[in-house]
């Protein structure tokens, strides 16, 4: 008993990161012919995440400011190929000004926090993403 148990629970732990990744989707940002900037509206639910890559040329500025209707719910830019996030919204706040260091796709990854996303709570929010 206790070894199916064992099993099962093994089983489930290998299971529950990939149902969490699996609420990923990917979307690629684009600007308007004239403009630097678009204005999103979307939502999220539990461990749903969205990605949104942005091109962004060295020297410009990513603009980000995200008004979400739950307040767990936030934004992280990412450069491409880094590991870790440059600008961490749970940390600092609602809006970012980053100057670009190198050419590429940035990722502004939206997400609830784990508290909320465990009670599967949902999110709708605005996103306007602006580079300059």
């Amino acid at each position: 008993m206790f070894a199916r148990t064992l099993a099962a629970l093994c089983l489930l732990a290998a299971v529950t990161p990939a149902l969490a990744q699996d609420g990923a989707r990917t979307e690629t940002v684009r600007f308007a012919k004239g403009t630097s900037a678009t204005t999103i509206k979307g939502s999220i639910k539990g461990y749903a995440t969205v990605n949104y890559k942005v091109g962004v040329a060295a020297g410009q500025t990513l603009k980000v400011d995200f008004k979400p209707t739950n307040a767990s719910a936030y934004f992280n830019i990412t450069a491409p190929g880094a590991d870790a996030a440059m600008f961490v919204g749970s940390t600092s706040g609602s809006s970012a000004k980053v100057k670009i260091p190198s050419s590429g796709d940035y990722t502004v990854q939206v997400y609830l926090m784990r508290n909320a996303a465990r009670r599967n709570e949902t999110s709708a929010y605005t996103l306007t993403i602006a580079a300059r």
